[in-house]
């Protein structure tokens, strides 16, 4: 007799969820907001922009040591269209955390403990 209990053996009257469908809802929801809806965001400045401009300070700001990164300003460089570019780079973003999602769930993962073979 196996001792591991699952999820719907410790809650008989609840219907197990599928993990599957619902990361996949949620990459295809993500994709279509950074690659689409993102375009439409504010382009006023930011909280910390707004306060420094506020307060003066704006000025004395260094650029920064990724300014001239393929990724810098939330746009993908050499692509020319304004809208295919922060699409992109939002499609990108959404891949990357996704990798490293992925590699944390699958380093992080429960693991059954191994049973000696003479319990």
């Amino acid at each position: 007799m196996s001792t591991t209990t699952t999820a719907s053996a410790a809650r008989p009257g609840r219907p197990r969820t599928r993990t599957r469908p619902l990361v996949i809802l949620g990459l295809l929801v993500s994709a279509l907001l950074a690659g689409v809806v993102s375009f439409y965001a504010s382009g006023h400045p930011d909280g910390l922009e707004h306060v420094a401009g506020t307060l003066g300070f704006d000025t004395t700001a260094q650029r920064s040591a990724t300014a001239g990164s393929p990724l810098a300003d939330y746009a993908v460089a050499d692509v020319a269209d304004a809208r295919l570019s922060g699409g992109l780079a939002g499609l990108v973003g959404v891949v990357v955390v996704g990798l490293v999602m992925a590699g944390l769930v699958l380093l992080l993962r429960r693991r059954p403990i191994p049973t000696r073979p003479d319990a």
